[in-house]
């Protein structure tokens, strides 16, 4: 391990496991012990305890155990070494180690923390202080951010300069390239990366510096926002602005609302909804539910009408099942954001929280209302679309109860909705996980490639191709178009020939790929992806079974395959689910070819 025994065990002693815990969960005392929701597995009772005198933890759920090492470990993803360090750290402890590449790692990550912290008080001061931040001054009051908003969120401001900061700080070339506050020009000179914008330092939930996002001022050039990119201390698709000002509050109301913008935090939490954090210029993913969990159980969308109703169903249902969280959804007027309406009508901000609705209820509201309900011809369309809607719901008891509410509304008899009269006339649908997925009743066919992990897989495929390259097999694709644009891709060296190869459909799809953004977790959609290629081959083996004279002989197979599934769906056995998988599901479609 390359750390001392005497060092590890005054970590262990020094270490306020309570607190440490606390950062990623609520918890409350029962007798000697810290009760909560453990972080390890969804649930809604609380399971995990926790003996502070001891420095041990149980779970009655799923049977997890250990220390305060083994908790950061299991918590933030360590090894033991990297969970000892950020124990010592937090404690003052300097270490002694063994093995000098893990010393040297520990204080690399460190000096970039330390340039972080510095870069944000100079940035800060900056703003506060200088001749050159009166502009980024007088646009954050039109924004409506006072003294006491800007020095709370320690706004900065970065000057025009190409290389004020590095100028300023006395930090290393190297250890501010690593911290993502600077980079090489192709002079060969040390530029700043933040020039001409305010900043938003970002902070993981113990409030440590992790990175910066800046926002350019009205008329300025580039880019609107830029954050940091990854580097040791900062993954955007683990990382939430605002959680360590929110944890409080969230835990409090065991609700958090998640914003698109640093804005819509600051918003929020002006207008007295202080719960609210924010993606860091990416799409919500896995990590980010995971870190919520262990602070809430409901989690408020707080998106711009359109953009909440788009393109994620299947995902956030999957995270409502596998992290048993409610996702609602807070209604505002398209084009409305949270910043925008914090400043003109905090009260009704409030109440578009406090009214979030389910997440299929939202979308189907969104849909009812703007159909046109006064003509028979319109109510059957708006009755198509709405269970179109209403079909990608995981379970058939929630379907049922919003097919009433669709049947009421048009003004349609329910037994027909349940009999599929709704998709009469409708083409081109494909089948996927749960049975058919309809086009839409109104206007231009639209196949089943508007979301799902097909289509992110492909998406990935065009704009990230080595990082799926090894990865990707077409038996993993369902739908026709998809399987031939895998294979178009697959065939060509570059996009542009696997566009010009392909029939006209399937190079339309690939044109619509190529200019939207591939934000998704890799690992995410890959395993999504694989557990629908997985799903598939086991209703077929299921099939067969019970065709087969001797049912018996395909227990073994469905047996493994389904533990497998399990495995693909758990982070720690996802990577060897997969390489098991996939080239068995391979082998199967040759043999059954």
């Amino acid at each position: 391990m390359g750390i001392a025994e005497e060092d590890v065990a005054r970590v262990r002693a020094a270490t306020d496991f309570v607190q440490v815990a606390s950062e990623h969960m609520a918890l409350r005392k029962v007798g000697r012990r810290w009760v909560g929701l453990c972080p390890f597995h969804g649930e809604k009772t609380p399971s995990f305890s926790l003996n502070a005198e001891e420095g041990l933890w149980f779970c009655f759920g799923c049977q997890a155990k250990g220390d305060v090492i083994t908790f950061v470990r299991e918590i933030d993803h360590l090894d033991f070494a990297e969970a000892v360090q950020q124990l010592a750290t937090r404690a003052g402890i300097t270490l002694r180690y063994d093995d000098a590449s893990t010393s040297r790692e520990h204080q690399r990550r460190e000096r970039i923390h330390e340039a972080l912290e510095q870069a944000v008080e100079w940035y800060h001061q900056r703003l506060l202080t200088s001749a050159d931040g009166a502009a980024a001054r007088k646009y954050l009051r039109s924004r409506g951010y006072d003294g006491e908003v800007v020095r709370r969120y320690r706004l900065g401001w970065a000057p025009e300069g190409w290389d004020t900061l590095v100028k300023a700080l006395d930090v290393p070339d190297r250890v501010l390239r690593d911290a993502g506050l600077a980079f090489v020009n192709k002079a060969g000179r040390l530029t700043d990366s933040f020039r001409g914008r305010v900043l938003f330092p970002i902070f993981d939930p113990g409030g440590k510096a992790v990175g910066l996002g800046g926002r350019v001022l009205p008329g300025g050039e580039g880019p609107k926002y830029k954050n940091t990119a990854d580097t040791a201390v900062y993954n955007k698709s683990r990382i939430l602005y605002g959680l360590n000002w929110a944890k409080k509050a969230v835990v409090d109301t065991g609700e958090v609302v998640v914003c698109e913008g640093y804005t819509d935090v600051i918003g929020l939490a002006v207008a007295g909804v202080p719960q609210a954090v924010a993606t860091c210029g990416t799409a919500l993913a896995d990590g980010h539910i995971r870190l919520l969990t262990n602070f809430a159980r409901r989690i408020v969308l707080a998106y711009d009408a359109d953009a909440a109703g788009q393109g994620a169903a299947e995902r956030f249902y999957e995270w409502e099942r596998k992290f048993e969280v409610d996702i609602a959804v807070a209604a505002f007027a398209p084009g409305t954001d949270p910043a925008d309406l914090a400043r003109r009508n905090p009260q009704e901000l409030r109440a578009a929280v406090q009214d979030a609705r389910p997440y299929l209820a939202f979308r189907l509201e969104l849909v009812l209302s703007r159909a046109d309900l006064r003509s028979p011809e319109g109510r059957a369309r708006a009755a198509g679309a709405a269970m179109a809607v209403v079909s990608e719901h995981p379970n058939e008891l929630v379907r049922d109860q919003y097919l009433m509410q669709v049947a009421d509304r048009c003004q349609v008899d329910p037994g027909r909705l349940r009999s599929g009269a709704w998709r009469t006339g409708q083409s081109g649908a494909t089948r996927g996980q749960g049975g058919a997925v309809p086009d839409t009743p109104t206007g231009p066919p639209r196949r089943a490639e508007a979301s799902g992990p097909e289509v992110e897989a492909l998406r990935l495929a065009v704009h990230r191709p080595e990082e799926v390259a090894d990865r990707l097999e077409d038996v993993l694709f369902a739908d026709e178009m998809h399987v031939a644009a895998f294979r178009s891709l697959a065939a060509a060296s570059t996009l542009h020939e696997a566009i010009g190869s392909a029939d006209p459909d399937v190079a339309q799809l690939l044109q619509r790929l190529a200019v939207e953004e591939a934000e998704e977790d890799v690992d995410d959609v890959l395993a999504r992806l694989i557990d629908r290629g997985g799903q598939r081959a086991l209703l077929e083996l299921q099939r067969e079974a019970r065709a087969a004279s001797v049912p018996e002989e395909y227990a073994g197979v469905v047996s493994w395959l389904k533990l497998t599934l399990e495995q693909l769906r758990e982070p720690r056995t996802r990577q060897e689910a997969e390489a098991g998988l996939v080239p068995w599901l391979v082998a199967r479609n040759r043999t059954t070819a």
